[in-house]
């Protein structure tokens, strides 16, 4: 394939530029909701609106209109829990023979929308606040094209299935489709009270409303895979206080972190919202979905990355994520899957071209750094719980982990873990930069597979590292020894292969043939998170990311800007990724250089300040930093990203330098430093084991002074 086909390959789509391209998102479970700020779906924007369910698209349109009109929007925003959408609209002025019969702003429709267990529950509130009677004529159009998220994202098909006959009725509606796969998909539509007239694209209502008077209708939309639909018998009401309990229950889990900036605090309610969003309602256990919309599904170096952001405040997760991916664990070789015994898993999609093949993503092995990092999750969660009978559990997953990399990550055995692509349609790129032309040499033409990215080789240094503490800890002496020589010889490997002297950084890659891609990116940042670098050559490369090149003032950028392939506005090569700066941030941490994270962490901050919602996105662009503007976003960035919204506790612990150990009941703080923009934290229901910490912290100088305002059970806070 040429590279242009390699670059467009699974690449999503974008036919338009909308006037407002602002959308809400709403997630639980299995189904997304994307739509614009009226609350309407397929009026306006990129494509991308609708409401989602298990890969397919079951509603693309859906518009409300007064007197045959758009209304006004007056306001529009997502609570800051996630969970309910709610708009205010008003009329615009009705004309009758150039005579206005009812101004503007006489009307007031109030819409409000959440999703819980399958169902999408819509509530219309219409009030008449003119001085006369009206008669409101309110219509209700609505539309279902059953396409595939990957159809939703460009891809084009030789054929589709057919629609079913549709049934109306006044107070229900299903349109179905029968896919190539011979699953038959329903989208069901239910109204109270009913509609004055039904038809296979509206409903309407003659609405009268005396002066002051309101009316409320509901909708209930559902998806459903057989003939019995959903009918959503609890009603809005008492479904959204079912919801809010189950909400209010996931919320109480997670500590409390607010300092003396308010932005610091709107950016970290979003990003705990966010998190819960991604979590709540999914059948695979406590594990984040990646991203809405292109990414709402499993994924697992997403959630592994998402887990390790979290580890100090929402062990469970850790948890969730590991026993998911233990289970799905590669048992044999399946070249059309990329898998191989006791590779981890990439992504697991559901839908029609998924159950089909026409893309292999349906139970997916093509990422190379999964399978290293799940290894690393394990023994950081250990480190976090002491859940000692967890990972008697686990090791056997563990240990075929590992041989997966001694086995089919190095093929050649030349001690370095590579990739290539055995299915014919999966991804080219396999590290965490999995676009195209997102690895390649100084002179920009692309590196030639197998490839060795830099990162993987930390990722598989920590690996051994973490399994041989892991062996200690189960007794096995012998395997924790062979383990920890493994390392230290990779060590040793790498910073002869890897290293670049004129370059102040590490090698991208090693191409097919071990020759060295000699171009700085930030790929280079993950090497000193997992420790892999030497201490001198760690401080270079602290300097080269922090430097003119790489720092936007927002972040830091995946590839410097001297670089041939950069651009700033494309999606690997120049843009900045919060979840990359969180590791960034860590390694510097680990380093000594607390005050660079927390430059990073500052940069982030500022930018949550800009964005909608103050919610960080999976990427924006790597433009630099101007007095009076914001940041440049990416056109279809997935907002919220899991791991996006993870960031702000991995900057956090990077700063802080805190380690909680679970089996030692001890809270660690490492030289704790907090940059100047939060002078003041606090921590509420930080749980170690049975135990519960409060702690504030307060920055004097450059040092951080740490107190204990409340404890209960059995744990000590140590300060270094």
């Amino acid at each position: 394939m040429d590279e242009a086909g390699v670059t467009q390959q699974y690449y999503i789509a974008t036919r338009s530029s909308p006037a407002d391209d602002l959308t809400r998102v709403l997630k639980y479970g299995k189904m997304f909701a994307v739509f614009d700020r009226h609350g309407d779906i397929g009026v306006a924007g990129r494509g991308e609106e609708g409401i989602f369910y298990q890969g397919t698209r079951f509603l693309s349109r859906l518009a409300v209109s007064l007197w045959g009109y758009r209304p006004l929007l007056l306001s529009s925003t997502i609570q800051s829990d996630n969970f309910v959408f709610i708009a205010d609209l008003a009329n615009l002025d009705v004309s009758r023979n150039g005579e206005v019969r009812v101004p503007r702003d006489t009307v007031h429709l109030l819409r409000s929308r959440f999703l819980w267990q399958g169902i999408c529950y819509e509530e219309l509130k219409i009030f008449n606040y003119g001085l006369v009677p009206l008669v409101i004529p309110l219509r209700i159009g609505f539309g279902a094209d059953f396409a595939d998220i990957f159809e939703v994202r460009g891809t084009k098909r030789e054929r589709k299935g057919q629609r079913l006959e549709d049934t109306l009725e006044k107070d229900k509606i299903q349109l179905a489709y029968e896919g190539l796969d011979g699953v038959v998909r329903r989208t069901n539509v239910h109204c109270e009270p009913p509609a004055t007239k039904v038809s296979d694209s509206e409903l309407q209502f003659e609405v009268p409303l005396a002066p002051k008077e309101q009316a409320t209708f509901h909708l209930l939309i559902s998806a459903s895979y057989d003939s019995i639909a959903q009918n959503g018998s609890m009603g809005y009401t008492r479904a959204l206080a079912a919801a809010n309990t189950e909400l209010s229950a996931a919320v109480s889990s997670v500590c409390r972190i607010s300092s003396s900036n308010n932005r610091f605090n709107e950016w970290m309610k979003r990003s705990v919202a966010d998190i819960e969003m991604m979590t709540l309602g999914n059948p695979e256990a406590n594990y984040p979905y990646a991203g809405v919309p292109w990414f709402s599904t499993v994924f697992g170096r997403d959630g592994i990355i998402t887990a390790l952001e979290l580890l100090w405040v929402s062990p469970w997760i850790a948890k969730g994520v590991l026993e998911y991916l233990a289970s799905m664990q590669a048992q044999e070789h399946n070249s059309d899957k990329d898998a191989e015994p006791g590779k981890i898993l990439h992504e697991v999609r559901k839908g029609e071209m998924a159950a089909l093949g026409e893309v292999p993503f349906g139970c997916y092995y093509g990422s190379v750094d999964s399978t290293p990092l799940f290894v690393v999750l394990a023994e950081a969660y250990y480190t976090r719980t002491g859940d000692l009978p967890f990972i008697k559990h686990l090791w056997p997953h563990i240990e075929r982990a590992l041989d997966w990399i001694s086995r089919h990550g190095d093929v050649d055995g030349d001690g370095f873990v590579e990739y290539a692509r055995h299915s014919t349609r999966g991804l080219t790129q396999q590290g965490w930069k999995d676009s195209g032309d997102s690895v390649f040499h100084a002179d920009g033409k692309l590196a030639e597979p197998p490839i060795a990215l830099c990162e993987v080789q930390g990722y598989v240094f920590a690996a051994k590292l973490a399994a041989a503490r892991l062996g200690e800890v189960l007794g096995d002496d012998r395997k924790c020894a062979a383990l920890q020589d493994e390392a230290e010889n990779l060590r040793l490997k790498f910073e002869e292969a890897f290293w670049c002297p004129r370059l102040a950084t590490y090698a991208l890659a090693l191409d097919g043939n071990k020759r060295p891609c000699r171009v700085r990116a930030s790929n280079a940042g993950h090497c000193l998170y997992t420790r892999i670098a030497s201490s001198e050559r760690a401080e270079l490369v602290a300097q080269t990311l922090l430097g003119e090149d790489f720092f936007t003032g927002w972040g830091v950028r995946t590839l410097g800007r001297n670089e041939v392939r950069y651009n700033p506005i494309s999606y690997h090569n120049g843009s900045v990724w919060p979840h990359d700066n969180g590791l960034i941030a860590a390694g510097l941490s680990r380093y000594g250089f607390k005050d660079l994270a927390g430059k990073i962490l500052l940069g982030l901050l500022d930018v949550s300040g800009f964005v909608d919602l103050h919610r960080l996105p999976e990427l924006f662009c790597g433009i630099d930093r101007h007095p009076g503007k914001g940041p440049t976003l990416y056109p279809v960035a997935c907002s919220p990203q899991a791991w996006a919204a993870g960031t702000v506790f991995m900057l956090l612990e990077a700063c802080l330098g805190i380690t909680v150990h679970g089996a030692k009941k001890q809270v660690l703080f490492d030289q704790p430093s907090l940059p100047e923009g939060i002078p003041q934290l606090s921590i509420k229901g930080l749980r170690v084991g049975n135990a519960t910490l409060d702690l504030f912290l307060e920055r004097k100088g450059r040092s951080v002074d740490v107190h204990v305002t409340d404890k209960a059970g059995d744990v000590d806070v140590l300060v270094n």
